[in-house]
């Protein structure tokens, strides 16, 4: 008897001791990653992220995470660590990826591939240093594509820098500039304030503010008289001006803020920065009239899409989404349909007369507004470095997309109209492509 216990005793300490030396084992394999075993199951059993039309972005293969598009959308999908997503949709999605769940996205391949080509040509031919683009499908919310240049490859993430990595149309804060004018516009004729035929006194420059005012001026020259709709096409600082003096700071504030600017934009889980709008008791009649040009408030690519999105939607904001299968958070009306259908046509004739040969398709009716910011280094606007941005969208008189296009710091040809403008045309031309929509014969505008 006291030999079967002798030997059941030796038993079970062997057992306790096999048992502590596997949790020892399996602790030195997720502190340490050595050996891979634990790292290897980890990762196969990881969903994938999917494309829209569900090709693979994002995949296990043999211990491995790979990615098979390479930089398409790189910075969107993000990148793994050892068994954790770092950055992008993998670390979004981190616990629901590693539960084995797949991840769909609204991303349409085609239309991110357009828009990272274009952007990387447009930032490389005027020297600039870096850029994004997000486009929209108009009556989802769903973006189509979310592009960045430089571009970047997570299957060697370590060989990027994190700004490389960073996902800039969802991240990246600027003066948006003369493209507000079109939403301020849209604003103005909503609340009965102008019609396109109103006209004014327009010089190339005005003393706005009162005491503590400033003095704007214009950058195009443009006749002594504007209508409203020339306002837009000349790109009219001074015109904007008279458009807002009826336009109080707290409803043009509400205005900016209802089409998205200065808040968090509603898409779940993914990070994005909120941009900036001054706090109501900082709108001076200087600060009235400099917003109703986009300077003193900043915005992301993404903002400034959505926000066109609103004009392109007959006046309904619809808060963008990224995951298939997601509802759109918000939903609200910040304009008239009738007004929103009259700000298209206005913003059809800043293509169609002022830059069609720059932004313009011939047989497309193609709208949108540029717009050229400085930007402030060390609390002063700098003279050197610049902004350059677009938005709009197509078809003019039934939207389907909504693009919005940021190049920053670009040293040859930097304005808008030069260079976001002709960025838009190439995405323009890829979109409709991929559509085989024919032209047509366009009314005037």
């Amino acid at each position: 008897m006291e030999v079967k216990i002798r030997n059941r005793s030796r038993v079970m300490q062997v057992l306790a001791l096999a048992m502590f030396l596997s949790l020892v084992w399996a602790y030195a394999q997720l502190e340490w990653g050595v050996p891979h075993t634990v790292k290897r199951n980890v990762l196969q059993s990881r969903g994938s992220i999917l494309a829209s039309d569900g090709s693979v972005l994002a995949r296990s293969v043999g211990g491995q995470r790979v990615y098979p598009q390479g930089v398409l959308a790189g910075q969107v999908v993000g990148m793994m660590g050892e068994t954790d997503g770092l950055e992008g949709l993998e670390a979004a999605y981190n616990r629901s990826l590693q539960a084995g769940e797949n991840l769909k996205l609204t991303i349409d391949p085609k239309t991110q591939a357009a828009a990272e080509a274009a952007l990387a040509q447009g930032v490389k031919e005027h020297h600039g240093e870096y850029g994004s683009v997000v486009i929209i499908e108009t009556l989802t919310g769903r973006v189509l594509a979310a592009a960045s240049y430089p571009p970047f490859d997570p299957n060697n993430w370590r060989n990027y820098s994190a700004e490389t990595r960073r996902n800039r149309p969802f991240l990246d804060t600027y003066e948006p500039g003369s493209t507000i004018k079109g939403l301020i516009v849209a604003a103005a004729l909503n609340e009965g304030l102008t019609t396109p035929t109103t006209t004014y006194s327009t010089p190339m420059e005005r003393y706005v503010g009162g005491r503590w005012g400033s003095t704007i001026h214009d950058a195009v020259a443009h006749p002594a008289t504007l209508t409203t709709k020339e306002i837009l096409r000349y790109s009219s600082n001074v015109g904007m001006s008279h458009l807002v003096e009826n336009l109080t700071a707290d409803k043009e504030r509400a205005y900016l803020s209802n089409y998205g600017f200065g808040q968090d934009v509603q898409i779940p889980v993914v990070a994005t920065a909120t941009g900036r709008l001054q706090r109501p008791s900082e709108w001076t009649d200087l600060v009235r009239v400099t917003s109703a040009f986009g300077q003193g408030m900043s915005s992301t690519t993404l903002q400034l899409a959505a926000a066109y999105n609103t004009l392109a939607n007959d006046g309904l904001y619809i808060s963008p989404r990224l995951v298939e299968g997601t509802p759109a958070s918000e939903r609200r009306e910040v304009i008239r349909p009738e007004s929103a259908r009259t700000i298209r046509g206005l913003l059809q004739a800043v293509i169609a007369e002022g830059i069609s040969s720059a932004a313009g398709l011939k047989g497309y009716a193609l709208a949108g507004k540029t717009g050229t910011s400085q930007v402030a280094v060390n609390g002063k606007y700098s003279d050197r470095l610049f902004d350059s941005v677009f938005a709009g969208f197509f078809p003019a008189d039934a939207p389907r997309v909504t693009i919005a296009v940021t190049v920053h710091g670009a040293t040859t040809n930097y304005h808008g109209s030069m260079l976001a403008a002709p960025i838009y045309k190439k995405i323009a031309a890829s979109v409709i492509s991929n559509w085989a929509a024919a032209p047509q014969q366009l009314p005037n505008p």
